[in-house]
């Protein structure tokens, strides 16, 4: 199933110049109509599995490997919540790099901010985790030495934030393929009009022609 393929029709008044007519239309996709999982599966946590995109996965490869397919790539979408394809899926290697050396340019290794390393006493206890975002002159107490501080503080350059921020995305969840013919059955049902005064049939509605019922 294409999804492409299962948007309804949409009959849109032409305004092209080559128009004959007054009420001449032009046929097109509905893309206005989009598919959800339906709000009773989407909060079933037991139909999901999680998931880690591969370096270069996109898609349709993950659609292939999950449901044998490389069509069903919208299921891996709606399935992970994902509506920006550009922005919400991760990078590969090289499309991160050179995304940001467009971004940072010359400050690609540059300083983006400053977090805490981990800290621990003597008898092995955590004083301070590690990852916090802090200013670059941070400082606290040494353990054992109250007298003395400690500047547990590492900088963190641009391209290593941007890697992490591409990692992070690689975590989804995804639709078990046992639940695959269901999510078809309810998006094919979503697809199809209902009646209503631009109701042609039940894939197919027309818009309302101005230049006939305008003065």
């Amino acid at each position: 199933m294409s999804y492409f393929r299962e948007l309804p029709n949409l009959e849109y008044q032409s305004f092209l110049s080559s128009s004959r007519g007054s009420d001449e239309y032009l046929l097109v996709k509905n893309v206005f109509r989009r598919v959800k999982l339906r709000d009773d599966l989407q909060n079933v946590f037991t139909i999901f599995n999680k998931y880690e995109i591969e370096e270069g996965a996109r898609p349709d490869t993950v659609a292939e490997e999950l449901y044998g397919s490389s069509q069903y790539d919208w299921v891996v979408l709606i399935g992970a919540g994902i509506i920006n394809v550009r922005d919400e899926w991760p990078l590969s290697n090289k499309d991160l790099y050179t995304y940001a050396e467009q971004v940072y340019g010359n400050d690609l290794n540059a300083i983006h901010h400053y977090e805490t390393t981990e800290v621990k006493d003597s008898n092995g206890r955590l004083i301070l985790p590690a990852g916090k975002v802090v200013d670059y002159n941070f400082t606290i107490p040494k353990p054992n030495d109250y007298l003395a501080t400690l500047n547990p503080v590492t900088g963190i350059s641009n391209y290593v934030y941007e890697t992490r921020k591409n990692n992070k995305k690689r975590n989804i969840y995804v639709l078990r393929p046992s639940y695959l013919q269901q999510v078809i059955n309810d998006t094919r049902k979503a697809m199809t009009y209902d009646k209503s005064s631009q109701y042609v049939n039940d894939k197919l509605i027309r818009t309302e022609n101005t230049r006939v019922t305008m003065p």
